[in-house]
């Protein structure tokens, strides 16, 4: 079950040799070589035919144009002996030639010695006047010219003869020594050359010896076809034909050594496929039992919930299972072969994760196992925990050493999480005191404000009905009861809210309520040297809310907006807060800055209980900000700011539902559409007003 590591492609490929005999044609394999050799064979019959058939009609088409040059020369050859025959019609025409002088004239002697064998002299009625033959002549012929050497019929020339001589001339001549005179040796040799007559009769041939057949098929007892060719020979010589008979016989490729050689190729072939289907069935039962085996192997590794790998003493990897490569993040294939560092090292520790390595390859990994911190492939880090152990061959001998990896990224996860989780039971066992606490002032707070509120207006009845009549003390005494009684609603607002009653909801103006909030809040935008913006289309626009919750949503958004500005103290701070129609039925505030923004955390991060950016913070005024415009219908939203609010920044988003009054509520006096509060004249008033308080 090892790898060795001196073939790590092994090492691979056993990991993927589980998959199924995806070759069920591999079983038939060993006829391939079978029908290869059909194919080679059927290839080579087919040549073979066609190679016959080609050197058929090459030999026709040559027989043809021997036996048209042959027949050309015959007929030159007769045209000359008609020609002399016409010198002799000639000479009787003239008186030159009697009947007497006819057979001892040196001009008919001396045509004896070609062709012809007698001369005879007709007149008009076809009566012999004059003959002369080969017998009465003293022209001197061959044995083979002689007639008794010669074989076959005889054909005769014709010349008419005209004026005092009527009559004619007639040559008899022997076709065989015209064929022998006239067929040239090398197309005696090819063919055997004879004419015959329209009955199949001989009338001439070059070879007495040549077997007769008729059509030329010579040979055919044996398979053997002698190919032969005739020309009619019209009308030199009457119903006569030239015909062509090759001596060799043509010897077609199956009456040669050629089949006995293909049928033992093709036995020889038969036996080396038996012989190879025995080896292939013993080799395909012997992969079976290969495949099952390590189908068993690489389920079991595959199911294991461990990484392994093995690797040799060069650290070089030579076998990793699917976990392993699941758990790096990397395919098998990219990781068989890799030598350190390892693509799973991470980037910033790679000298120290090599002298971990080194120390490994020398056998000092601690037998408990050791944690290390490993990149995946998709760039996320995890915590894992690696046992080393030595590899062996089937011999004994180690060849390198096999890990075993636990991925416990969850587990020192949830570790941290129950600590964190004990640290939020003890905090929020802090904030449950705190509530009670909180409820506890909220009561107790509620009447020193009565009172407060009911000595200041004692003090004003008391002025007034004593004629005081100081504007500056009066202001300050109505100020300091308006204030009072705002301090009360609020302490009343928050019992009721710890109290976990509804909110109060009714009509009001959503300007009055936003302008509150931030003149409630100018002395710390003042203190932070930070610039509101407030900008409002529509003064007289209302929402259906409780004012006093809301004015501490307000607070709390500009309360964190000042903090976050702590993070950049050399750039100009800038709060913006707009109100307008988020579509027919809801109106939103954005709050808006140019602090360091939101780092990526999205308003479900930011709202969840006890967490906080603040190195002081409790982590609950985002979460009960939001719990406070859910209670009203509407929701709390956050993102970075738009990139026209340059550097960049935050923004807090709530809406709210609108609600539209039926008659003029009085509350569209306001004095300017857009309100740029300058923090410098309101803190002038607010130190008027305290001067005033005092005096």
């Amino acid at each position: 079950m090892s790898p060795t590591n001196d073939s790590p492609e092994n090492a691979r490929g056993l990991a993927a040799l589980p998959r199924a005999n995806n070759a069920a044609w591999a079983r038939y394999l060993w006829a391939l070589p079978m029908l290869l050799s059909l194919l080679f064979v059927g290839s080579t019959i087919v040549w073979l035919l066609r190679i016959d058939a080609l050197d058929r009609e090459e030999r026709r088409q040559t027989m043809i144009a021997d036996a048209l040059t042959l027949e050309t020369q015959l007929r030159g050859q007769l045209e000359a002996e008609s020609a002399q025959l016409g010198e002799i019609a000639k000479q009787i025409q003239t008186g030159k030639l009697s009947t007497t002088q006819f057979a001892t004239s040196a001009v008919v002697t001396n045509s004896f010695t070609s062709l012809w064998r007698s001369v005879t002299w007709l007149d008009q009625s076809n009566r012999v006047l004059a003959f002369a033959s080969i017998g009465n002549t003293n022209a001197s012929l061959s044995q083979a010219d002689s007639p008794t050497g010669q074989r076959g019929l005889s054909a005769h020339l014709v010349a008419n003869l005209s004026g005092s001589a009527v009559g004619s001339l007639v040559a008899r001549y022997s076709p065989t020594v015209l064929l022998k005179h006239s067929v040239p040796w090398w197309l005696a040799r090819k063919y055997h050359v004879r004419l015959i007559d329209t009955l199949e009769q001989e009338i001439a041939a070059m070879d007495s010896s040549m077997p007769r057949s008729v059509g030329g098929k010579l040979g055919a007892g044996l398979g053997l076809e002698r190919a032969s060719y005739r020309l009619s020979f019209d009308p030199t010589i009457r119903d006569a034909y030239l015909e062509l008979i090759e001596h060799e016989p043509f010897v077609p490729w199956t009456r040669s050594f050629l089949p006995t050689f293909i049928i033992v190729f093709l036995l020889l072939i038969t036996i080396a496929t038996w012989m190879l289907r025995r080896q292939m069935r013993s080799v395909l039962h012997a992969e079976s039992a290969w495949r099952t085996e390590s189908a068993w192997r690489s389920a079991m590794e595959d199911s294991m919930v461990v990484g392994l790998r093995a690797r040799d003493f060069d650290g070089r990897l030579v076998y990793v299972n699917r976990t392993f490569a699941e758990m790096v993040g990397w395919p098998v294939e990219s990781l068989i072969g890799k030598l350190p560092p390892m693509p799973y090292w991470q980037p910033d520790e790679i000298e120290k994760t090599m002298q971990r390595h080194r120390r490994n390859m020398a056998g000092d990994a601690p037998r408990e196992g050791y944690e290390a911190r490993w990149l995946h492939g998709r760039g996320h880090s995890f915590d894992v925990m690696v046992f080393e152990t030595p590899l062996v061959d089937a011999s004994g001998k180690q060849i390198g050493w096999m890990g075993s990896i636990l991925d416990i990224t969850e587990r020192k996860r949830m570790e941290e999480r129950d600590r964190k989780q004990a640290d939020t039971l003890a905090h929020h066992a802090r904030l449950t005191m705190l509530g009670e606490v909180a409820s506890t002032l909220a009561h107790e707070l509620n009447q020193p404000l009565t009172a407060i509120a009911s000595y200041n207006a004692g003090v004003i009845n008391s002025l007034q009905r004593d004629g005081f009549s100081d504007a500056s003390v009066h202001n300050a005494l109505l100020r300091l009861g308006e204030q009072a009684a705002q301090a009360g609603r609020i302490v009343a607002r928050i019992r009721e809210f710890l109290t976990r009653r509804e909110p109060e909801l009714e009509p009001c103006n959503i300007h009055e309520v936003v302008v509150n909030a931030i003149a409630l809040f100018r002395r710390e935008l003042t203190r932070h040297q930070i610039t509101i913006k407030f900008n409002n289309d529509n003064h007289a626009i209302q929402v259906l809310a409780d004012a006093v919750l809301i004015e501490q949503v307000m607070i709390n958004l500009l309360r964190n907006a000042t903090d976050a500005f702590s993070a950049a103290p050399d750039q100009m701070r800038l709060i913006e807060v707009s109100v307008h129609p988020a579509g027919e039925a809801f109106l939103r505030i954005d709050v808006t800055d140019n602090g360091p923004g939101l780092g990526g955390r999205a308003i479900r991060d930011l709202c969840a209980a006890f967490y906080s950016t603040k190195t002081e913070g409790m982590g609950m005024g985002l979460a009960i900000c939001r719990s406070i415009i859910e209670a009203h219908g509407g929701a709390l939203d956050a993102a970075e700011s738009p990139a026209s609010f340059a550097p960049h920044g935050a923004q807090f988003s709530l809406t709210l539902p609108a609600f539209k009054p039926t008659r003029s509520t009085g509350l569209q006096d306001s004095d300017t559409d857009n309100i740029d509060i300058d923090m410098d004249v309101d803190s002038d008033k607010v130190a008027v007003t305290q001067h005033e308080v005092e005096a």
